[in-house]
């Protein structure tokens, strides 16, 4: 009961998605109601002159008998035969149409639902306590005074409109058959308009409230609320680890390509970017690995052992850390820059390797303004 009280958090969708799989949707049952009400009327209006026509052929049809009949039982079967079959070619399809107005009703209600989970059997519904507990719920309780008054409105305008026609139902006395079942059967249909109206006016009442009390019924408490986050996003302490060891793959392979980089460029200390070129399978020149602080200073060593060029160049390597992810093709705009670079490292190899002389000091880049992030700004209103 208690934790019924705490329960003021609105459904989730996945609450109201995991009620629908068991079985539990808001259902109206005056709009169950209504709907075939409703649709038998109109098909008894729709055919009521051929339907007496056919009631009257079938009738004379019975009541007629000829000397085989008086013979044997044999006719007699045959003909009751032949007439439970035009018999059934009208009921069944009148009662395919209203078991269809059924389904349509409660599609309209709560929306199409099917699961097996609504077959499956329940001890606790044929608990005597527990059915003692839920006759006396507030549930119960308002279906039942919803069905009283329900019943109290229709025995009222059932019962005052008979009253009100009763003059009608004694002239059909004096009238022939044919026009007495018309007279009566267009008195019965108004009665049954009437009827239907004051329960479409509870249908209308009821679909709503239903849909309502559905939603206050799957109301979630903190607890509940904080168990679903938790089974949708997983155990944070879960997903903190699945992370750190994501991240460690991915510098394991990042870590691994920096020997196979053509040089690192550094702050020196505080960022470390290491470049890629194939002209043959590479558009441009590429980042294969890069990081801060601690991690720039292991792809400084990683580098050195594997005796790749690493050259100081703080705003380049500050503008390649902060604009270009890893395993991405150096934009347009440091595309110069990087080439530069390049092509003092192709140099100082053919020097190493005795086909060129020794190029100069490494070269000063220049970078288009606002790629370095930590680029003086001007001040606003300063001096030109």
């Amino acid at each position: 009961m208690a934790d019924a009280q705490n329960r003021h958090l609105p459904a989730s969708p996945r609450r109201i998605a995991k009620a629908k799989t068991e079985g539990q949707v808001a259902r109206s049952r005056d709009l169950a109601h209504l709907l075939p009400l409703a649709v038998g009327a109109l098909a008894l209006m729709a055919l009521a002159g051929p339907a007496m026509r056919w009631a009257t052929d079938l009738l004379g049809a019975g009541l007629r008998f000829d000397v085989l009949a008086l013979g044997g039982s044999e006719p007699m079967l045959q003909r009751l035969g032949e007439q439970g079959v035009r018999l059934l070619t009208v009921v069944v399809p009148i009662g395919v149409v209203l078991m269809l107005a059924s389904v349509a009703a409660a599609v309209l209600a709560g929306g199409w639902n099917f699961t097996w989970k609504a077959l499956s059997p329940k001890f606790s519904k044929v608990d005597p306590l527990a059915g003692v507990q839920r006759l006396l719920s507030t549930a119960h309780l308002g279906d039942a005074g919803k069905a009283v008054l329900l019943a109290l409105v229709l025995g009222s305008v059932g019962t005052l409109y008979l009253m009100n026609r009763l003059g009608s139902f004694h002239d059909a006395l004096t009238m022939a058959l044919p026009v007495a079942l018309q007279h009566v059967g267009e008195t019965l249909f108004a009665g049954l308009a009437l009827l239907l109206g004051a329960l479409a006016v509870f249908a209308l009442v009821d679909v709503p409230l239903q849909r309502h009390l559905f939603l206050q019924r799957l109301k979630m408490s903190h607890e509940e609320a904080k168990q679903e986050f938790k089974e949708l996003e997983g155990n944070v302490e879960v997903k903190s680890k699945m992370k750190a060891r994501m991240r460690d793959i991915v510098q394991r392979r990042m870590m691994a390509q920096v020997p196979k980089a053509d040089l690192v460029v550094m702050n020196p200390q505080h960022y470390a970017v290491a470049l890629k070129y194939d002209e043959a399978t590479m558009a441009a020149p590429r980042v294969v690995a890069k990081g801060a602080d601690l991690l720039a200073l292991r792809i400084r060593d990683l580098a050195q052992q594997a005796k790749v060029p690493v050259l100081r160049l703080p705003p380049l390597a500050r503008a390649l850390y902060a604009h270009v992810e890893i395993d991405r093709e150096v934009p347009t705009q440091l595309f110069a820059a990087v080439a530069q670079v390049l092509a003092y490292v192709y140099q100082l190899r053919a020097a190493l390797g005795g086909r060129s002389p020794m190029p100069a000091a490494v070269p000063e880049v220049d970078l288009p303004p606002g790629l370095d992030p930590h680029e003086a700004k001007p001040v606003p209103g300063g001096a030109a």
